[in-house]
């Protein structure tokens, strides 16, 4: 029998924050992140890990076999789970370790739609137990029911007050209703912390060299429209958070690189799932893949999903700000 059609018990349900963990530093980086989040939000800490049975086990005749070599990888996850709950210590919230059976990504998916908050790092290491994370990250943002927080290993090694970085939550916009939502989510996590928040558009600049871009296109006219455009949202937005520091700046660059520029001084980096297509939609979208896998700090990426906030988003464009 091969190992999708292993019956497999639902994953039950997980409040509070979710961090996958395997064991390998970045596992071990998201840990601490998320301990420290879980911490400052008052909730429980899912420490989770997953594994599946090796295909030439669970094919095997020999069902004695494949349960031994079951309780083998399972023993192995409890080791790491042992681990990543004596390295957290006591962090003053109901820490929970769970075991579960089945593919990384999907568990985690599962999880996803009961918590508030599932934490992974970037990269993990090989075997069965590691493949919790590494692709994960990839795929979980693009799918999870709630946000999802990618933790470079890079954070670890920020200096203590480093003047470089800032107190501030990043959000990358693009104009798109899915931007909007991260604008939002963003919102919730500088209020939340008491922190400003920093609102970015990245303008690709117009040249020569982009052959496909109308000639009629005028760099400077261009840059003036988004920057109204974003007064008119940073307008809207306080409407919401009036008591939020908010800032906003248009910055000439490709999408990515502005984005992991700005991940590298922020406290915390917000995008969405996805954005438009075209030339505004570079923001996010693909960008977003990117900007998880070379980002300098965390990046929250928000799912898509309704928000009624938005419904008065439209009647600004028709304020003028005087």
């Amino acid at each position: 029998m091969s190992e999708a059609n292993v019956p497999q018990e639902p994953v039950a349900p997980a409040e509070g924050i979710v961090v996958g963990v395997d064991g390998s530093d970045p596992a071990l980086c998201a840990l601490d992140w998320a301990a420290h989040e879980a911490r400052r939000r008052g909730v429980p800490l899912n420490i989770v890990t997953s594994y599946t049975i090796p295909v030439f086990a669970a094919s095997s005749m020999d069902a004695g076999y494949a349960t031994l070599d079951d309780q083998v990888i399972r023993d192995g996850a409890q080791e790491v789970l042992d681990a990543a709950r004596d390295r957290i210590g006591d962090i003053g919230v109901d820490v929970r370790l769970r075991i579960e059976s089945g593919d990384p990504a999907g568990v985690l998916m599962e999880l996803s739609e009961q918590a508030d908050l599932v934490v992974v790092g970037t990269r993990g290491r090989g075997g069965f137990v590691g493949r919790l994370l590494g692709s994960v990250s990839s795929a979980l943002p693009a799918h999870a029911k709630c946000p999802t927080v990618v933790v470079p290993l890079c954070v670890s090694k920020r200096a203590a007050g480093d003047p470089a970085i800032r107190d501030v939550v990043v959000v990358g916009v693009d104009g798109s209703d899915r931007a909007r939502r991260a604008v939002l989510v963003a919102a919730e996590q500088a209020s939340a912390r008491g922190i400003p928040l920093r609102v970015v558009c990245a303008l690709p600049p117009v040249s020569g060299s982009l052959a496909w871009m109308p000639a009629t296109v005028d760099q400077e006219a261009l840059t003036i429209d988004v920057r109204r455009q974003l007064s008119v949202g940073k307008r809207w937005l306080a409407s919401h958070f009036p008591d939020l520091v908010i800032e906003t700046d248009v910055i000439e660059g490709a999408p990515i690189e502005v984005l992991i520029e700005e991940s590298a001084r922020a406290t915390l980096m917000v995008t969405g799932s996805r954005g438009r297509g075209g030339f505004a939609g570079m923001l996010l979208g693909s960008t977003s893949q990117g900007v998880l896998h070379h980002s300098k700090g965390p990046v929250l990426v928000v799912p898509d999903s309704p928000d009624p906030r938005l419904d008065d988003r439209a009647s600004f464009d028709h304020d003028d700000g005087a």
